[in-house]
């Protein structure tokens, strides 16, 4: 028996739709059927399961069992919890070979999707293409797999918990901290893990509800965050901590309410990290995507680590850092590693615990963290749409001018991922979404007339392949 899924289903990261329309549970069983296949024919035997909160997740998580099951895989189902607990199980257990998420991460409720790991690499790109060659050519393989269940969440709160081993519990207890989940699937395990942190805990939205009845679980987009700021204003907290829908990415206010941007993260983490920890860790390459700021690569060289560019995607990244050993990654979009004292994925849980540690291991608030960086000019991330069979030409037409013959405002250009020009002025970004029709642009300077400058760069560059920057269009 062959199967064929919808064109728009089969992504770059990961596997996405709209449950009734694009996806639903004969897609879950033929990518059961496909990815049980493909690990059986690489040796593996045993894939763990794991789920969100959305109304389809159970629906879809039955088919996807049966899938496996009937490809000759055992199944070990760890329930509804975050995506990082799924990655937890994988990444924990030598009887485990793979892992597969049933999420929509941040999406709207209606939609849903897949994210997977393959014998303890990420699972992505022509990885995810070939699940659909196996379905359309019906090659699967036979079998009949048994199902366990198991449950994780206690021992994951407890390999949370180590990530603040070591420090002075006083200095620990005296903390004040604000978390938001979002009505996600992080809740519960938030919920574990607050009952055990020392210090002082708000929470919000821990009740898992696929419709997401406060906010939406984006913790990149400012107004997700208007919850939290009350909440740390009304209790004068330290500082706030959001989750998206499925717990993997992190997003964070100070105490006196200014986003920390992914970036500005990755910056506490990598002072912390290069400072701290002796001799450990000097030196140590630091990974951020090409959208971060020039202060985060700036700021790691100060402190002694080596700055690394790389692509945008957190498949892409976990796969650079393992190349490199890099002990810290981190992207704009709120995706945070750590292969130091973890396990390389990104767990925006994680990711929390760790900012209590470091601002309690570097003795200074995340306040007074967040004010001594640089005022940078910069963008939000601007996406515009572009014709899918259009975008790439594009980029690819803009990358060949800026290389071949640039003008004499520009300094370098890293072609990386898109374009990343240095001029003058400061910076700007083009590059190619890989999950949407959309072009994507950042710009950042020290000043106003710069910043626009750097904007009519853009413009002009879009202009000569036939484009311009249109309204900006959500993730």
């Amino acid at each position: 028996m062959n199967y064929n899924f919808d064109p728009t289903v089969l992504r770059e990261y990961d596997i996405r739709g709209i449950i009734g329309e694009t996806l639903g549970p004969d897609d879950a069983r033929a990518i059961g059927r496909s990815f049980g296949t493909l690990l059986g024919r690489a040796g593996g035997k045993t894939v763990a399961v794991g789920y969100d909160g959305r109304v389809s997740s159970p629906m879809l998580e039955h088919a996807l069992v049966e899938g496996l099951t009937a490809s000759g895989c055992d199944v070990v189902k760890i329930g509804m919890g975050a995506t990082p607990m799924l990655y937890y199980a994988e990444a924990s257990s030598k009887e485990v070979d793979g892992g597969i998420q049933i999420t929509g991460s941040h999406n709207p409720p209606n939609y849903n999707g897949f994210k997977m790991v393959f014998q303890g690499r990420p699972f992505f790109g022509a990885d995810i293409q070939k699940l659909g060659e196996l379905a359309a050519a019906g090659d699967w393989a036979d079998g009949a797999g048994a199902v366990s269940s198991r449950d994780i969440m206690g021992e994951y709160v407890e390999r949370m918990l180590e990530g603040l081993t070591g420090i002075d519990p006083a200095k620990l207890s005296s903390l004040k901290v604000g978390w938001d989940a979002g009505n996600g699937a992080a809740g519960p395990a938030l919920e574990a893990l607050a009952a055990k942190l020392p210090g002082e805990h708000h929470l919000l939205f821990t009740e898992v509800d696929g419709h997401f009845p406060n906010h939406h679980p984006d913790p990149t987009v400012e107004e997700n965050l208007a919850d939290l700021r009350t909440l740390v204003a009304e209790k004068n907290l330290d500082f706030g901590v959001a989750f998206d829908g499925d717990g993997d990415r992190i997003g964070a206010i100070d105490g006196e309410g200014r986003v920390i941007w992914g970036d500005q993260l990755l910056m506490i983490y990598a002072e912390d990290l290069l400072t701290t920890q002796g001799d450990t860790y000097q030196g140590a390459t630091i990974i951020a995507d090409v959208k971060a700021s020039r202060a985060l690569f700036d700021h790691v060289e100060q402190h002694g680590g080596k700055p690394l560019m790389w692509k945008t995607g957190h498949s892409l990244i976990k796969s650079k850092m393992k190349e490199t050993g890099s002990p810290l990654a981190g992207e704009m979009s709120g995706h945070v590693f750590f292969a130091d004292t973890y396990y390389g994925f990104d767990d925006a849980l994680y990711a929390g615990i760790r900012l209590l540690a470091a601002s309690a291991r570097l003795g200074k608030s995340v306040t007074e963290l967040r004010s001594a960086m640089p005022d940078m000019l910069n963008t939000p991330e601007m996406r515009f749409q572009v014709d899918e069979v259009r975008k790439f030409p594009a980029m690819a037409e803009i990358t060949e001018r800026l290389t071949t013959n640039p003008d004499s405002s520009v300094e370098q250009v890293n072609a990386t991922d898109g374009v990343r020009v240095n001029t003058k002025d400061g910076w700007w970004l083009l590059r190619a979404s890989n999950t949407q029709d959309v072009l994507v642009a950042r710009a950042e300077s020290d000043t106003e007339e710069g910043l626009n400058r750097l904007l009519a760069q853009i413009d002009e560059q879009l202009s000569l392949s036939g484009l311009e920057r249109g309204e900006s269009v959500g993730h």
